[in-house]
């Protein structure tokens, strides 16, 4: 191994260093650029019908954000909190339920869900901890999203100046090629939030309306779970079913069956229609790399890496496909 062979390993292995002591740096930074190309579709929509200045195209759609947000906090909140309200009431009956199925089959009659151990004054001081702990951890998440949110609304300020940048820091002979690099990892992110955007609404009504007429309680908070969680594919629909389910199991067992049915059919036409006709023309994941992606963030860096997964991959995916591909693979 000749010096200048040891010199980039050491030069690579540093800057891997660097980069794991500055992941959550880079996650905010990275959420940033999400939210900050978000911004921009409907930025770029105003500037192109209306002539409008950037700056006041962003203001627009900011007042816009902040008002239907209002209107649906107003509209939705009222509901929610009733709800919540009755779902905290309905968990000692959904536990009981659960516990009664499992004292009448004999193969599970050895387990012990009793609460006893864990209200004692020895169980409740842990908890406690563990509670301020999950405090403190909001706390710190609620700034990151502040610092995230402002950073976004920096970058769609002036996203051309940042973008300069970035080539400007490329070799002269390859700033072209990063010119339409950035171009393509911009068309396939905007592109990729639009469609699931448009998927995950879909997902909410559908479900509040199919969980409404088969008369299950808690349809809206049940519904907009269903919606929120169509960000995290694989995972978060599926998760997002049990709350729908385990309220329908304090009814009957049949309705609980219909519930299953609805969002397994639901999730089919999701995954297998909408999501697919949306991204035809940005970009559409394998589901063996968006579950691989989540779990691999998920182990690294928590639930954040979760959610910034497939924005990840959506990106990763474009640069495989136009440096590596297009310019070592074919080339070899």
């Amino acid at each position: 191994m000749n010096a200048r062979t040891l010199l980039i390993a050491l030069t690579f292995t540093l800057l891997t260093l660097l980069i794991w002591q500055l992941r959550w740096v880079l996650l905010i930074l990275f959420g940033a650029v999400v939210l900050a190309v978000t911004l921009d579709v409907p930025v770029k929509k105003l500037m192109e019908r209306f002539g409008l200045k950037r700056q006041v195209a962003l203001l627009l759609v900011l007042i816009a954000l902040f008002l239907g947000g209002m209107l649906v906090v107003q509209l939705l909140l009222p509901e929610l909190l009733g709800q919540f309200e009755q779902l905290t009431a309905l968990l000692p009956n959904l536990i009981n339920k659960i516990r009664s199925i499992i004292s009448s089959q004999p193969s599970l009659q050895n387990l012990d869900i009793s609460p006893s151990e864990s209200l004692s004054w020895q169980g409740i001081q842990p908890v406690g901890a563990q509670l301020l702990g999950y405090a403190g951890g909001a706390a710190n998440a609620l700034v990151q999203v502040l610092l995230m949110s402002l950073l976004a609304i920096l970058l769609a300020l002036d996203p051309n100046s940042h973008r300069q940048m970035l080539i400007a820091f490329s070799p002269r002979p390859a700033r072209a090629q990063v010119t339409e690099l950035l171009d393509r990892c911009r068309d396939a992110l905007g592109g990729w939030l639009a469609g699931m955007t448009i998927s995950a609404t879909a997902v909410f009504v559908l479900t509040w309306t199919g969980l409404a007429i088969l008369g299950v309680p808690l349809a809206l908070l049940s519904g907009l779970l269903c919606g929120l969680l169509t960000f995290v594919p694989t995972i978060g629909p599926t998760a997002a079913t049990l709350l729908p389910m385990g309220i329908a199991l304090l009814i009957s067992p049949t309705l609980m069956i219909q519930v299953l049915v609805l969002r397994l059919a639901l999730q089919n036409i999701e995954a297998f229609l909408v999501t697919p006709v949306l991204l035809s023309r940005t970009v559409n994941l394998l589901p063996t790399v968006a579950l691989t992606a989540q779990l691999s963030l998920g182990a690294l860096l928590g639930l954040p890496g979760v959610l910034l997964a497939l924005p990840l991959v959506v990106v990763l995916q474009v640069v495989m496909q136009q440096v590596v591909i297009k310019k070592v693979m074919d080339p070899w």
